[in-house]
């Protein structure tokens, strides 16, 4: 198969891509238009929660799909009311709207803490965010991102969101005014380098929110659907956040996010959220297969041993190349290189033959690993093999 270079231009350009395309994956690797297969540690940034092509994911659209694709948002459809029961059942929240990107959940939930501070703080509109955050591509979400060079980039931002500092609860104190109505942020942030906060930090928060009547909002897009070793990050700090939004592994590769809050925070009234898309049967049918397979009995319990599978190899490759450690919660994890290698790293890894390997590489002094939450044992020790002598290759 020839690479379309007539039908690549034809694609807006928005980033860099290598002139390689992708035609059918299955599980953990990938293959592409010339027959070579990769070994894929990003998995869409984290969005194939069940790997590629998961069965249960292929059957569940194919079923729904022969009965209705789309009723409208204006009507109930069975896979929404059944992924939304299973979310409210296996969580602090009682109400849930599904939507169809992370952005768009974040979005939802940076316009029902404004609701909330209307009806119930005075028109309290601010919502305290956390510098390197990632919360999306909309204007308000890439206000809400403390990512360096975005408040210039669609000038000018949507007011309201003062930066904090992760795990500086003085930070976040120094901050706060009548006008403060929430505290957003990502248990881990990703896109910064896979920086978790800390315990103690969590506890803070929720104090202080609970101290000044404000709502705390998780954002899971990249965190939440088993990807740190519980189904939910915010589990791992023993706290009830108001609203934590959902994505990347909820479709398991399709487009699907959801916006979740407890009863108390859920103020919206008819008309003022929606979507043509949102709730879309196909799509909750397919987040309905991957919810019960991450519920499963024992499932969570394999993700758990191949972090620590994945964990252990990482600091043993660290402590061979002297680098400075990694760090992360369940299969969102980092490899603090010593040298600023990542994206040279990253371009041989995918060029290696006879097989590529797929990596990440957020920042240059670190790399990124997203597997499948069902990677096997032999696959996280083929990756660390490979790691081990892409580096080799790297550095000479």
């Amino acid at each position: 198969m020839e690479f379309n270079r007539s039908g690549a231009n034809a694609l807006m350009d928005i980033t860099s891509r290598p002139e390689l395309v992708f035609v059918r994956g299955q599980g953990s690797w990938l293959e592409d238009h010339n027959g070579k297969r990769y070994l894929d540690m990003i998995q869409g940034w984290a969005v194939n929660a069940l790997g590629h092509s998961p069965q249960v994911v292929v059957d569940a659209i194919c079923a729904q799909s022969k009965l209705v694709l789309n009723p409208s948002p204006g009507f109930y459809n069975a896979p929404a009311m059944r992924l939304a029961e299973l979310i409210t059942e296996s969580s602090c929240f009682d109400t849930v709207f599904f939507a169809n990107s992370g952005a768009e959940a974040n979005e939802g939930a940076i316009k029902l803490a404004r609701k909330w501070g209307r009806v119930h703080r005075q028109g309290a509109y601010k919502i305290i965010t956390f510098e390197h955050s990632f919360h999306g591509r909309t204007l308000a979400t890439m206000s809400a991102s403390g990512k360096a060079g975005w408040d210039t980039m669609f000038a000018p931002q949507v007011d309201g969101f003062p930066k904090a500092i992760l795990n500086d609860i003085e930070s976040v104190r120094a901050l706060v005014d009548d006008q403060t109505v929430a505290i957003m942020l990502e248990p881990v942030q990703g896109e910064a380098g896979v920086m978790p906060a800390t315990q103690e930090f969590m506890n803070q928060l929720r104090e202080l929110t609970h101290e000044r009547n404000m709502l705390l909002i998780v954002d899971e897009v990249q965190t939440g659907m088993g990807r740190t070793g519980t189904l939910f990050a915010y589990e791992h700090f023993g706290i009830k956040p108001d609203i934590m939004t959902l994505g990347k592994g909820i479709g398991g590769g399709i487009p699907l996010a959801a916006l979740c809050a407890t009863e108390a925070a859920s103020c919206f009234a008819h008309g003022e959220q929606g979507g043509t898309y949102n709730g879309n049967p196909v799509m909750t049918a397919a987040g309905v297969a991957v919810f019960e397979t991450l519920t499963a009995p024992g499932f969570m319990e394999t993700v758990n041993e191949r972090a620590e599978q994945l964990s252990t190899g990482l600091l043993a490759l660290s402590k061979k190349w002297g680098m400075n450690g990694e760090r992360g919660l369940g299969l969102l994890r980092a490899l603090k290189l010593d040298q600023h290698d990542g994206p040279a790293i990253v371009e041989a890894a995918r060029n290696r033959n006879p097989n590529g390997l797929l990596l990440n590489s957020p920042r240059p002094e670190l790399l990124r690993f997203m597997p499948a939450l069902n990677v096997a044992a032999d696959e996280i020790d083929l990756a660390l093999s490979e790691v081990d002598a892409i580096i080799t290759q790297v550095r000479g």
